[in-house]
């Protein structure tokens, strides 16, 4: 059998998957960049958590709460947290990364800081394929959205689980009923619950949202569970990783987990057609499904090969 792409990351830890990271980044296109991706997209192993909130909501500190409990698991966790950016330098300001108490030398947890720039769904242009090539090599992979607000569902398109994190006495629980934002979620999460009396409230307005127009029944029999959660006193967090985990149960059965990574691949095929070539360019691309399995990856470099070829033919006359 012929050796995978992925098996030089596996062996070289975590500098390997850094440097193949980077390469994501400065060369998407090339032909070895788009064959480690296939191999990837055609290995998940990792359950992928997305963690979406206004900012101050805690979502840093519960992520160092939730890579602590899936590391005394055993679990291998990567992490990408998407960061405001340097208007100077258009890098991540890392300033939520200085909350995790990581230890350096474990191989078993990765940390990517990624900047949002001009993107407003809370996630980076990045995260899509980091995240697919992530999913191969981990057990859980974390997605923390930049915390802009109400426009942050573009998580959606890359997680499994999303988590949305309400924050006690902030009105948070009030943005939550808005149109977007109460339909997101596959488990809520009511942070810093040391605030008692605040969080039970915030809790009870959740509860009473969700019950607005049944959306907290997804449709596919899954109920969203509403959880307090105390990061700094780890109170709650052993209840949030087995809902976690119960709804990977939930998705396991009956192909709902396939075929909601399918649909969005197709959805991250159609955006990258879109943010290169436009709305002309998706135009004429035609059909952008993709059948079971295929890469979404191989199929935007076929793509990009096509739409190109008339741009290049013009320059020539």
């Amino acid at each position: 059998m012929a050796d995978s792409p992925l098996d030089p990351i596996r062996t070289g830890g975590k500098a390997a998957l850094a440097r193949a990271l980077a390469r994501l980044e400065s060369a998407p296109d090339c032909a070895d960049t788009v064959a480690l991706l296939d191999a990837a997209y055609a290995a998940p192993a990792a359950h992928v958590v997305g963690m979406t909130g206004p900012p101050g909501v805690g979502k840093s500190t519960l992520m160092n709460a939730l890579i602590s409990g899936w590391r005394a698991q055993g679990r291998t966790v990567a992490c990408i947290a998407v960061d405001p950016s340097s208007r100077r330098s258009k890098g991540a300001l890392l300033g939520d990364r200085t909350r995790l108490s990581t230890d350096p030398e474990d191989q078993g947890v990765f940390v990517r800081s990624m900047a949002a720039r001009d993107r407003l769904g809370g996630l980076a242009a990045l995260t899509v394929s980091a995240m697919v090539l992530m999913r191969a090599l981990y057990d859980v992979v974390l997605i923390e959205t930049v915390g802009v607000g109400q426009s942050e569902t573009d998580v959606v398109g890359v997680a499994d689980t999303v988590l949305f994190c309400v924050q006690p006495g902030s009105g948070d629980s009030l943005q939550f009923m808005k149109a977007g934002i109460a339909e997101i979620p596959h488990v809520v999460v009511v942070t810093k619950a040391d605030m008692e009396q605040a969080a039970r409230r915030a809790r009870a307005d959740v509860l009473g949202a969700l019950s607005l127009g049944g959306a907290g029944d997804g449709g596919d029999g899954w109920t969203v569970p509403v959880l307090m959660v105390s990061s700094q006193r780890r109170e709650g967090v052993a209840e949030l990783m087995a809902a976690i985990d119960a709804h990977a149960a939930h998705l396991a059965v009956s192909g709902r987990l396939a075929a909601g990574r399918h649909a969005q691949a197709e959805l991250w095929l159609e955006d990258a057609v879109r943010e290169r070539w436009g709305r002309d360019g998706v135009a004429r691309a035609g059909t952008l499904s993709l059948i079971p399995g295929q890469s979404p990856f191989r199929r935007l470099a076929e793509l990009t090969e096509s739409l190109a070829a008339p741009v290049r033919n013009r320059q020539n006359i």
